[in-house]
């Protein structure tokens, strides 16, 4: 079962100048919610936290010991080029000494819709493919908590969205934490947005309105097109 996160932080400073305010962290079992915010100020460096890849700074305190729990996406795919696509979606485990589960990686590359491609090295993936096999790879690793660092900013509008719809329904039951600079990507695929506030003393997170419907959210409900226009003038605002 996914669990609940939650980290209590105290105020962080990065080269000199402050991050993130002292603040409070929760992350729902079972559920997505979304970070937003100006670029500096500590979405990443948040995420990093809850990962592992940051030392947790004095004072801070995470109520779940998450790190052995936690696959993780970032924007770029990351697929080493000497090894196929199935050799890519069970790196994890050949990482790890441990004998992957071949079927159930074939069964995860037809689930992203990649069924025939199992001997093509990344070079011969378009990027929506690309990212589609990172889809998989995350998956394999069958973690109840899913750190997603931008994970389809690198790929065109229209292949974003259909990644979105895709992984949707694959981390759906996931506790998943979503870093994006895109508003309607945040909306559609939330339970929970977080706009992180640049503030004296760091940044501030400020929870943000979705709609009530369930994901992933159709981008042409006018519940969803008036909450990106408000989501967008409001962080706008923080530029």
């Amino acid at each position: 079962m996914a669990p609940s996160i939650g980290l209590s932080l105290p105020r962080i400073r990065l080269g000199g100048r402050d991050i993130i305010g002292s603040a409070r962290f929760d992350f729902a079992a079972g559920r997505t919610t979304a970070l937003l915010g100006p670029s500096g100020v500590g979405k990443s460096t948040l995420l990093r936290l809850l990962a592992g890849l940051l030392p947790l700074p004095p004072g801070a305190r995470l109520d779940h010991s998450a790190h052995a729990l936690t696959a993780w996406m970032g924007q770029q795919d990351l697929l080493l080029p000497w090894l196929d696509l199935l050799g890519n979606v069970t790196l994890g485990a050949r990482l790890r000494g441990q004998r992957p589960d071949l079927g159930r990686a074939r069964a995860l590359i037809a689930e992203v819709g990649l069924q025939g491609r199992e001997a093509a090295r990344p070079a011969e993936l378009s990027g929506g493919m690309r990212q589609r096999a990172a889809l998989a790879r995350t998956l394999m690793e069958d973690r109840p908590v899913v750190l997603m660092d931008e994970p389809f900013s690198a790929v065109d509008a229209p292949t974003r969205h259909r990644l979105q719809t895709l992984a949707a329904g694959l981390l759906r039951g996931r506790t998943v934490v979503l870093v994006t600079h895109d508003p309607l990507e945040a909306l559609r695929l939330a339970d929970r947005v977080l706009v992180l506030r640049p503030a004296a003393g760091g940044a501030l997170p400020e929870e943000h309105p979705v709609p009530g419907t369930s994901t992933p959210r159709a981008a042409q409900d006018p519940a969803v097109m008036a909450a990106q226009a408000t989501l967008l003038e409001r962080l706008a605002d923080m530029a």
